[in-house]
């Protein structure tokens, strides 16, 4: 239970969660993820998206249950407490709360290096202050500029695959689905593009802001989850066409590579700002998600109490808010962080496990079960497929999230 007059207010219907969790997905991973995916895969990239959408299907389904029973912020930190133990849920929670804001700090510099590669780190910062800015006045004011960002991106995306499929360039050949990267491969491939699905969270993350989330959240995942998997396919296919498979993987912009061997290098800077904007959208989405999950953290005093504020104005979780835009700023500006956070993408398989796990717990019939199996051991499988030293990183940062919760018990005398 919150305390009394610290409740957010609930404003989200379905169109709003579902623009979030789009804001969230469709990011800038697309631009980027196809890369070394399809280097990772080969010819199977497309067997390793169709492997990360199965996961990512189980996953969403599963949140989308426990999201109708329990429509507080925190997402799975708030399963994994209520179905499994504080342990559990606190572990999902340190997992996201520490590998995300890794991810926004990584998702700003991002945008600096699009918008002015000169000065990406004070770009980054001013991305981190305006967003957080933007969040501060109220949830409807983030899904509204969500709203914005997704058409620009989907846009672009569209004229990326029209571009694309209608060039002499285009080989329908060129997308042999074998496997010529192995097994290893395309595992490997799904957990990458994984990473991109997993905004569906976000809708989950924000339950306490949706209006009869009962109703709302297990529409507004499944929605989501579809329409970017349609994007994700349209896009493969289109790029695969014009590069291949071994051009796709060496390359190091995968779309702007595409539309210039495609006949129109025109395209190149619009693709670019496709990026940026869409880099955007996922920075403005993973603040909004690990304010919450710091929100929910902080109400069971796993994190500093005074977080644990709701703005009486607004209705947003502001301290929480400006401590994780403070953060994430002094990380844009000091370090870069965007060659180093593979131990994100173990970290998100990890919060997923816990949800499907908790999942596991809902009475129901055991053919009901199949889905969160399916789930729990698909996260697994994806998290040890990764690179070594993301597997080694991501199990390091759950230690240290284990030890921390121990010393804790241990000073509060449990």
């Amino acid at each position: 239970m919150t305390p009394s007059g610290a409740e957010l207010r609930r404003t989200l219907g379905v169109g709003d969660a579902v623009v979030i969790g789009l804001g969230s997905m469709i990011g800038a991973g697309i631009f980027a993820a196809l890369g070394p995916a399809a280097g990772a895969a080969g010819s199977g990239l497309l067997l390793g998206l169709a492997v990360a959408a199965v996961v990512a299907y189980c996953n969403a389904t599963s949140s989308a249950r426990l999201a109708a029973l329990y429509p507080a912020s925190g997402g799975t930190y708030v399963y994994g407490r209520e179905r499994l133990g504080a342990f559990w849920g606190y572990l999902a929670g340190w997992s996201f709360v520490v590998g995300k804001t890794a991810s926004c700090a990584a998702m700003a510099l991002t945008v600096g290096a699009y918008v002015w590669p000169g000065q990406a780190h004070a770009v980054a910062v001013a991305a981190v202050v305006a967003l957080t800015a933007v969040n501060y006045g109220g949830v409807q004011k983030s899904a509204w500029l969500t709203r914005v960002i997704v058409a620009v991106v989907l846009a672009v995306l569209a004229s990326v695959v029209v571009v694309c499929l209608g060039s002499g360039a285009s080989d329908a050949g060129r997308l042999d689905i074998g496997a010529s990267g192995g097994v290893r491969g395309v595992l490997q491939a799904a957990g990458l593009l994984f990473f991109a699905f997993a905004g569906y969270a976000r809708i989950a993350t924000l339950g306490e802001e949706v209006r009869d989330p009962a109703r709302t959240i297990p529409r507004a995942i499944p929605l989501a989850l579809g329409i970017a998997l349609v994007v994700y396919v349209c896009v493969a296919v289109a790029v695969l066409s014009v590069l291949g498979a071994g051009g796709l993987g060496r390359a190091d912009a995968p779309l702007a590579d595409a539309v210039r061997a495609a006949g129109v290098p025109g395209l190149v800077p619009v693709v670019r700002v496709g990026a940026a904007v869409a880099a955007l959208g996922s920075l403005l989405a993973l603040i909004l998600g690990v304010s919450r999950t710091t929100l929910a953290m902080a109400r069971d005093r796993h994190l500093p109490g005074v977080l644990a504020a709701v703005h009486p104005t607004f209705h947003v979780p502001h301290r929480a808010e400006l401590a994780v835009g403070a953060v994430v700023a002094t990380l844009a500006a000091t370090v870069d962080v965007r060659g180093a956070i593979g131990f994100s993408s173990f970290g998100v398989l990890a919060y997923y496990a816990v949800a499907n796990a908790s999942a596991w717990t809902l009475r129901s019939a055991p053919t009901a079960r199949f889905v969160p199996a399916v789930g729990l051991l698909g996260c697994a499988v994806l998290a040890f497929s990764l690179p070594a030293v993301s597997v080694i990183v991501g199990a390091g940062v759950l230690a240290v999230g284990v030890v921390t919760y121990g010393v804790r018990l241990r000073v509060a005398g449990r």
